[in-house]
């Protein structure tokens, strides 16, 4: 499988291909980003390392070799600021964002190419680029709440002093303000995670607190997310690569589950080669079916506020 991640220069892309190499199971990894420069230093490191970590084509190019490309990761984008929203940066990031569509239409792209976007503000980009790239929903994906749910089990892992890998918890909706922690289907090692010791209302309350503001924390300690993310995206890639069918909490433009249509946000999704495969609809409290709502609303409306 190739993988072309446009943005490789980026420290977001950048640990996403390192992620990807040490994962071992994608075959070709393309480096593309503005600062050719840039991609061709972050190739020649990661191809440094290919005698101990995998057997991978590893090379910076552009989109003419990009266009046989399985799938496209954008990460290309602005930073987002420490008092700044993801949402904020919707306008600053759409006309960049929609100028990488264009060359990827033009270069020629693969009718059954996956296209996943880890651009924010996540959700809008990725509705954005289905409109703008006219694929099924289906083989154009954002990372949505991945990252969020990932620093959501480690949180609670670390703070009940459990093993994170058996934390199983999602966090849906927006990438953003309005996403929302789904503590009605939490377990740990298949038990209820609201019977485990420690789980009370104040803690899971503190906990998503915490969560949520993780990302700003990050960005004010050093500058921005990498490591974290770069590793959600592996496994939603490696879960294409081996067709898992695994479920998992990606932006994906809705088609009718929990009433959703004209947004894209992130429910439970089975994620397999062919990419978003299927909602899952399962049942959620009556509270967390009203923030979902709440949060596709805010999204809708700041879709119809883009100028690209």
């Amino acid at each position: 499988m190739k993988v072309t991640i446009v943005g490789g220069g980026g420290r977001v892309g950048s640990n996403a291909a390192f992620a990807l190499q040490c994962g071992g199971v994608v075959s070709e990894i393309q480096i593309m980003d503005a600062n050719f420069e840039m991609a061709e230093g972050e190739a020649l490191d990661l191809l440094h390392g290919t005698a101990v970590a995998s057997d991978q084509r590893i090379y910076a190019g552009d989109y003419s070799r990009a266009k046989d490309s399985d799938i496209f990761v954008i990460t290309a984008g602005l930073r987002r600021k420490p008092d700044e929203s993801r949402l904020d940066l919707v306008n600053r990031n759409a006309a960049l964002f929609s100028g990488i569509l264009d060359n990827m239409k033009l270069a020629g792209m693969r009718k059954d190419v996956l296209v996943f976007v880890v651009s924010n503000p996540v959700d809008i980009l990725t509705q954005f680029a289905v409109k703008s790239l006219g694929l099924p929903w289906s083989q154009v994906f954002g990372l949505g709440t991945m990252l969020d749910t990932t620093r959501f089990r480690s949180l609670i892992a670390r703070e009940l002093k459990l093993a994170p890998t058996q934390v199983k918890a999602l966090i849906l909706g927006e990438h953003g303000d309005s996403m929302f922690p789904v503590w009605s289907s939490s377990t740990y090692g298949g038990l209820p995670l609201a019977k485990i010791s420690g789980c009370t209302p104040a803690f899971q309350s503190q906990v998503f607190e915490q969560t949520k503001g993780s990302g700003a924390e990050v960005i004010r300690r050093k500058g921005g997310a990498g490591w974290a993310v770069g590793l959600t995206i592996m496994e939603v890639i490696h879960a294409i690569a081996l067709d898992k069918r695994q479920v998992l909490p990606v932006s994906t433009c809705q088609q009718g589950a929990y009433g959703l249509k004209n947004v894209a946000l992130s429910v439970p999704t089975i994620v397999g080669r062919s990419g978003a495969v299927a909602h899952v609809e399962v049942e959620l409290w009556p509270k967390e079916q009203q923030a979902l709502l709440a949060s596709a609303s805010a999204l809708r409306a700041t879709y119809a506020s883009v100028k690209a």
